[in-house]
């Protein structure tokens, strides 16, 4: 097969890990563990004994997989990451495109940024029609939107709203509509939309009790492309999460020797719309890396 032209659309970049889940702290202890509020968590590979999550690690992890491009999200679990999220993408333009956190209260950050991710299932006010003047700023200003929503079919209509609204404004579904959750569909049926795509970040956790090479989120793409059209599907890994049971190269491989996609299909699906979508126009040629295997 030819070199596939990689992007990954949704990592998770730190230094220092200082966010709020269910109103208490998240905080790293080291080793790859945190304080997950109040329960110790291993929040990523265990090597990463500093706890900083850093995009010098994420691109050589890219290197190896052979993934040119990424697209850095964010968590509130994570706390916000604006400032370091700007001096990554300063080190690897052509390579980083980089969202700010949408907090709630408190307001947003467009300057420097690519897009603005909100994590909305985790909003206290859970209505989404509320963020029409955040989507009219980012379309407005190229801008896209990448949101997390609610498990199942809770916001999808507040969605519809939106995107009613701003018809031109870019918008990214994140964790694959939380394919394993019940009314997941009608999530993947917003990338109907012009400008609506669906990425598949957490993809490996959420078929996790499955695990490799998961044949069931293999199954799922080509359900979403039934729905959606294959054209408006994005792979991401969720690293570094997804890394602390898995290698960030198994999470391309399982695609890239998986017999259900065709070849086209693992093209589209694992860099080229992406590629369209975020814009992405000197990513770099990375010949393959030997291993001592």
């Amino acid at each position: 097969m030819e070199q596939i032209k990689m992007i990954d659309a949704h990592v998770h970049l730190w230094e220092v890990q200082n966010g709020i889940v269910n109103g208490k702290p998240v905080v790293g202890l080291g080793n790859g563990l945190a304080d997950f509020g109040g329960e110790v968590r291993q929040m990523m590979p265990p090597y990463m004994t500093d706890n900083k999550n850093t995009i010098e690690r994420l691109i050589a992890n890219m290197n190896y997989a052979g993934v040119g491009g990424c697209v850095v999200t964010q968590e509130v679990i994570d706390g916000n990451q604006d400032a370091y999220l700007i001096s990554a993408k300063a080190k690897y333009p052509d390579r980083v495109r980089i969202c700010s956190l949408y907090r709630e209260g408190e307001g947003y950050l467009l300057h420097g940024a690519d897009g603005v991710k909100v994590c909305a299932g985790r909003l206290m006010d859970r209505d989404l029609k509320k963020l029409l003047p955040l989507c009219r700023e980012l379309e407005a200003a190229g801008k896209f939107l990448s949101i997390d929503l609610a498990d199942g079919d809770e916001q999808v209509e507040d969605m519809e709203y939106l995107i009613a609204q701003c018809p031109d404004l870019k918008v990214a579904i994140g964790h694959f509509g939380m394919v394993t959750t019940p009314g997941w569909q009608r999530q993947i049926a917003l990338a109907k939309h012009k400008n609506v795509s669906v990425e598949s970040g957490g993809l490996t956790w959420l078929f996790h009790k499955e695990f490799y090479p998961y044949p069931s989120a293999v199954d799922a793409i080509l359900e979403a492309a039934g729905i959606c059209g294959m054209d408006k599907l994005m792979w991401g890994s969720d690293y570094p999460r997804t890394m602390t049971d898995i290698t960030y190269s198994m999470a391309v491989r399982f695609l890239l020797e998986t017999p259900k996609l065709t070849a086209e299909e693992k093209k589209a699906f694992l860099g080229g719309n992406a590629v369209r979508f975020y814009g992405f126009d000197r990513l770099p040629d990375l010949p393959p890396i030997g291993n001592m295997l």
